[in-house]
């Protein structure tokens, strides 16, 4: 399971010229990241996140004021999730084993998929929306996985460590450390590409996406006891906003997608 370090200063060479950061008070806040862990949604009010312990998959409904652990019985040590076609998409590890699991919105198990002899980090992976899920391989590539086996995504940029994996705008992102992130559409063509813009004491701890299309990044610093989070434009890769450093690492995004970190230590939504 990755490890949240911890990030004073993130210096990402030139690119903040062209932020527009334009912090606004009194738009409603929904968490991008808690506790570490990027949050999945499945529309504006719905959305799930996992926590470090707990053996299920904890879902938002922001809208009934509701708030529901489901999986329980299927997961084991659960991390990613990604909601696709009406089901939760979630990796674990059990006996040693990595596998993404597939629960039905009552959190049912559909069905496991084995990955350990494919992903080279077993909690990364982005499910498209015709059902291929993408995988990282020990050797850097990018590979679909299908219902027949496997077929190379994308050739990326050769990393010394493993990358991480989102799903966004209909394709996959994809941060290989030192080298670029990439966003792909479906077909593993390159949509953008921005040249890796931290230093070498840098590292990413999770991507997600809002649920209005925004991309994040949860960056920290070894040695360092503090979080950051910059906002990419998913039309371009830009960096176009950043939070203010924070202590713990959950942040809010309201609706204009100004970010907030948690200042409390509280490690749940609001």
């Amino acid at each position: 399971m990755p490890t949240v370090r911890h990030v004073r200063s993130l210096p990402i060479l030139g690119l903040l010229a062209s932020v527009a950061c334009n912090p606004t008070t009194g738009s409603p806040e929904t968490p991008a990241f808690i506790d570490g862990r990027g949050v999945a949604y499945a529309g504006d009010t719905v959305f799930a996140t996992t926590r470090s312990g707990l053996t299920g998959l904890v879902v938002h409904r922001r809208e009934e004021g509701r708030v529901d652990t489901i999986g329980s019985e299927a997961l084991s040590n659960p991390f990613h999730v990604q909601a696709v076609d009406g089901r939760w998409y979630v990796s674990d590890v059990q006996n040693d084993r990595a596998t993404i699991v597939v629960l039905r919105a009552t959190g049912t198990l559909e069905r496991r998929i084995p990955v350990d002899t494919i992903a080279a980090l077993p909690h990364q992976f982005a499910v498209l929306p015709d059902g291929r899920i993408i995988l990282e391989t020990p050797d850097g590539r990018l590979v679909a996985l299908t219902d027949t086996g496997t077929e190379t995504f994308a050739v990326t940029g050769q990393s010394d460590r493993p990358g991480l994996l989102l799903a966004a705008r209909g394709g996959a992102l994809h941060a290989a450390p030192g080298v670029a992130l990439t966003l792909y559409n479906e077909f593993g063509n390159i949509r953008w590409r921005l040249r890796w813009p931290w230093h070498e004491g840098a590292f990413i701890n999770d991507l997600a996406e809002d649920a209005q299309g925004r991309v994040h990044v949860l960056a920290s610093e070894e040695h360092q006891n503090t979080f950051v989070v910059f906002s990419l434009s998913p039309l371009t890769g830009e960096v176009v906003r950043w939070s203010e450093p924070g202590p713990h690492a959950t942040f809010l995004v309201d609706r204009i997608g100004t970010i907030t970190p948690d200042t409390t230590g509280a490690s749940s939504a609001r």
